[in-house]
Parts: structure tokens; C-alpha cells; sequence
């Protein structure tokens, strides 16, 4: 039980039947929410509303409730969750039909954002790239990421690690290789 988090124990004294508890929780977490919500829809008046769709779902779950993970990482994972769904919703989707007169004929608009789905999947190939390159041995990581990040030259990587440019080449190789190794190869989305 994680009580020491005064989130949790807000939800468990609500889960108990203290209302006010309900109320300071709210009243913590409604401006977050609504601003995470606002950010994966981009569109401030639906993000009110889920906001309180949010909160519906937690005193409809107080019953449910058990403090395995932080209060907010439960909360959040219910706000993804809505989120998510809204954008899967057809009125979302759908192209907004012609009014100048052409009958039939639609106009698709695209937004420059991407989807909140392929968001979600380079921070999901982010984290296991990160992860990845913690697993190299130092040498391997630090020629690889100042020869792919920094747009070091080979000569200037040798020269940064105080070794030989045929040496850089073999560590890049073997640190692309190794990371090859760790990363499924995942479908793009």
C-alpha cells in the first residue's frame, strides 16, 4: 500500500465515504487534467469536458480503488484512456463535407500535428532507444552518439576519444549492431 502519498490516502478516505476528500482531490488534480487533456486533443472546450469525464470515472471506481501505483499515474492512465478514446470517435475522423455549392464532394482537414497514436509510439521507441544505449559500453555509446548525434566526423570522434579513426569505426559498428540486436523492429504507425 502506497499511503504515505497523500493522493492515495485522499482516495482511500473517499473510497471510505469522506466526500471532502473527493473535493480536495478534485480541486489538486481538475487543472492538471484538463491541461494534459488539452494537449492530446488540442481543443481546450472538449478537454473541460473530458476533464469531468475524468473525474466521473474516479468516483464511479472509488468502490475499485487500490493503491498499487501512485494516485496520479492511476489517474493519468484513466485520462489516457479518454483521451484516446475521444480521439478515436468518428466526428473526429470524419471529413467535413464541401458548402461551396459542389455536392459530394469532401475536404479532408489536416491538422500539422501528428496523431496522438504516433506520438505515443516515438516516445514508446524513444525510452527503448534510451534504454538501449545505456546497455553499450562507454567507448561504443559516446563514439556512436558523437558520430549519429553531434555530426562529428569520424577523424573528430577519434580525436574526442583519443583514439584511431579505424578504431571509432569499429566501436560505431559494433554500437549500431548491438542496439540492432536490443530494438525489436516495430511497424511504424
Amino acid at each position: 500500500m502506497r499511503v504515505e502519498d497523500e493522493d492515495v490516502r485522499l482516495m482511500l478516505a473517499f473510497r471510505d465515504g469522506d466526500t471532502a476528500a473527493f473535493d480536495a482531490l478534485f480541486g489538486r488534480w481538475a487543472s492538471r487534467v484538463m491541461r494534459y487533456l488539452d494537449r492530446m486533443l488540442r481543443d481546450a472546450a472538449s478537454a473541460e469536458e473530458l476533464a469531468q469525464e475524468v473525474f466521473v470515472r474516479v468516483f464511479r471506481a472509488r468502490e475499485s480503488y487500490r493503491p498499487e501505483a501512485r494516485f496520479s499515474t492511476w489517474l493519468y492512465r484513466i485520462a489516457t484512456n479518454v483521451a484516446l478514446n475521444e480521439l478515436r470517435r468518428p466526428h473526429r475522423r470524419r471529413p467535413h463535407e464541401s458548402t461551396d455549392g459542389e455536392q459530394g464532394v469532401a475536404i479532408r482537414l489536416a491538422g500539422n500535428e501528428p496523431s496522438a497514436e504516433r506520438v505515443a509510439h516515438a516516445r514508446r521507441v524513444g525510452g527503448a532507444v534510451d534504454r538501449a544505449l545505456q546497455e553499450l559500453p562507454d567507448r561504443q555509446r559516446s563514439a556512436l552518439w558523437l558520430s549519429a548525434v553531434e555530426g562529428l566526423s569520424y577523424a573528430e570522434v577519434a580525436e574526442a576519444l583519443g583514439t584511431t579513426e579505424k578504431s571509432v569505426k569499429a566501436l560505431v559498428h559494433r554500437a549500431r549492431a548491438a542496439l540492432a540486436r536490443q530494438l525489436p523492429v516495430e511497424e511504424t504507425v
